[in-house]
């Protein structure tokens, strides 16, 4: 990146515009430069060359609070969808994980199931709470008998009996969601996950385990602190200032 160019896009940060609104006015330059030399032949280095632009941010969805989760489930009729939903919930699982888990990948003595190929085409352990397991265990009881592997089955249409797809399943909480009337994705039931279990007290290696994330650095940034967990920190580390204040100041006196 040309070196003007960089004190540009700094003149602009510190004007507090956004990455968004400064790659348009690089979109803007790119283009008048277009412009010189295709209508007026003037031949010269673009200093905004394509694929010159600074990174948007990615915000990741909002979890769900606790009254969500239950107004949410409260609308979910299907035992199919019950368990499809529990599973991002609970386990963590990416929409493309539930889609193409198969039967003998679930270990129910364990409590546990094998993801395979996840994301990076990596296998991994994930642990299956009780009422996850329990929604699973009824869908299974009524899922059709059939020789596809794919645990969750399309249960009308023209492919009433094959796999369910990635989009199907979107759909289907796009549906629960509207009758809800609580916005929720596939990807938020996750993120509920790793916030509630960060709330709770789980180590972030250990929440970083279960997501499926290469780097620490990328579930910090999933697993937010939320509100509840920075309170309880907080009152628990001011507890401990608070008693060696008081013996501090006892002793001054003394």
């Amino acid at each position: 990146m040309p070196v003007h160019v960089k004190h540009y896009i700094d003149v602009q940060l510190a004007k507090r515009l956004g990455p968004q609104t400064i790659n348009a006015h690089l979109v803007v330059i790119r283009s008048f430069y277009y412009f010189l030399e295709d209508e007026e032949g003037i031949v010269g280095e673009n200093p905004a060359s394509r694929g010159m632009a600074l990174r948007l941010p990615e915000p990741l969805p909002r979890h769900l609070q606790d009254c969500e989760i239950a107004t949410f489930f409260g609308a979910v009729t299907k035992q199919r969808d019950l368990a499809i939903f529990m599973l991002m919930l609970r386990c963590g699982l990416r929409v493309e994980e539930v889609a193409n888990l198969t039967l003998g990948a679930i270990d129910y003595n364990r409590h546990q199931i094998i993801v395979r190929c996840g994301k990076g085409a990596k296998d991994r352990m994930v642990f299956i709470n009780i009422d996850a397991a329990d929604a699973l265990a009824s869908y299974l009881q009524i899922r059709p008998p059939t020789a596809e592997q794919r645990v969750f089955l399309a249960e009308k249409g023209t492919f009433k009996g094959k796999p369910i797809s990635v989009r199907g399943i979107q759909k289907r909480i796009e549906h629960y969601s509207r009758k809800s009337g609580v916005s929720v994705s596939c990807h938020q039931l996750r993120h509920t996950m790793a916030t509630q279990l960060l709330n709770a007290g789980a180590d972030l290696a250990t929440i970083q385990y279960i997501l499926g994330h290469r780097r620490i650095k990328t579930t910090m940034r999933y697993a937010r602190l939320s509100n509840q967990k920075a309170r309880n920190d907080y009152h628990q580390a001011m507890k401990v200032v608070q008693e060696h204040g008081t013996t501090a100041t006892w002793n001054m006196r003394c």
